[in-house]
């Protein structure tokens, strides 16, 4: 910070403040924690990491996806390990051939460690063998695109899984019955979303149940719950948090066992009226209703 202060005609004093990133952070922290407990920080483009050895072609591609999405790039495996530790990225595209870390081993790595294993990964590769495109495959690639390619369709294939990806998103969100499983890509996002639900499933009632509580049981960091949530359903925990309430109060509806006032309370929320007024905002028709739709 910097602060011009004239005294007199012929001197002028010039006074200089260090602007401190943590005193920042700490009154964003402050203010955030009067607003909401969760992290909500909303991305303006989807982000695409583009790892490539090549500098020459590191560009050419980065040049044309930064029209639609924001562009992170590496040059290696290892480079890129750095950044998804750091970043919220959409979706990976990577050549075969680099050093340190190759695009299989890369590809390895993102598909079998739970931080990463929600990310689509597009391989890019100047091999055409058949056993090449077969490991690839084997190793969870969503893409292979061999070189020389054509920039517009490798365009097209990152605008399709990532719409892709959005629609399950989407589908998982607004149905009340549809599972958690269907915004799993891998056994990793699998075996995560089966310990997340098994752990909110167990404080369903617990009116003091946290995104805390949650990471803790999880070994997690915050950040790293956020990151993994967001990436799988587009929501942020406390979010996850309550539409795994609204879908266990989905089930209670359809089994008929229960009134709305009991469901309420059985799935955790403060109060009947609360309830009604998130199932509608979600799911966009009254408990009442919903229950008369599913049983008929």
């Amino acid at each position: 910070m910097q602060l011009d202060i004239t005294c007199t005609e012929n001197n002028r004093f010039l006074l200089r403040l260090p602007y401190s990133h943590a005193i920042r952070n700490e009154k964003l922290n402050e203010e955030e924690s009067l607003v909401t407990n969760d992290i909500d920080v909303e991305k303006v483009q989807q982000t695409v990491l583009i790892v490539e050895d090549n500098l020459e072609m590191l560009e050419f591609i980065s040049k044309k996806m930064m029209s639609n999405y924001e562009v992170l790039r590496a040059m290696d495996g290892l480079e890129a390990i750095k950044v998804l530790n750091e970043a919220e990225v959409d979706l990976v595209i990577s050549d075969i051939m680099m050093p340190n870390m190759d695009g299989m081993e890369l590809l390895e790595t993102i598909k079998s460690q739970v931080e990463y294993s929600h990310i689509p990964v597009i391989l890019l590769t100047a091999k055409s063998n058949l056993q090449s495109k077969i490991e690839g495959l084997e190793l969870g690639a969503d893409a292979y695109i061999e070189k020389p390619f054509s920039l517009e369709y490798l365009q097209a294939q990152v605008q399709s899984l990532l719409k892709n990806r959005k629609l399950v998103k989407e589908l998982f969100s607004k149905r009340p019955l549809t599972e958690a499983n269907v915004v799993a890509l891998t056994k990793a996002d699998e075996l995560f979303l089966q310990k997340v639900n098994a752990v909110i499933e167990a404080n369903l009632a617990n009116l003091q149940f946290s995104v805390d509580l949650l990471a803790e049981k999880l070994n997690m960091s915050r950040s790293s719950l956020h990151r993994k949530i967001k990436g799988l359903s587009d929501l942020t925990p406390n979010d996850y948090i309550r539409l795994h309430r609204l879908k266990r109060a989905a089930v209670l509806l359809q089994e008929g066992n229960y009134r709305v006032n009991e469901i309420a309370s059985l799935t955790g929320f403060t109060s009947s009226s609360y309830f009604t007024k998130c199932f509608q905002q979600h799911f966009e028709m009254l408990p009442k209703n919903f229950a008369k739709t599913i049983n008929n």
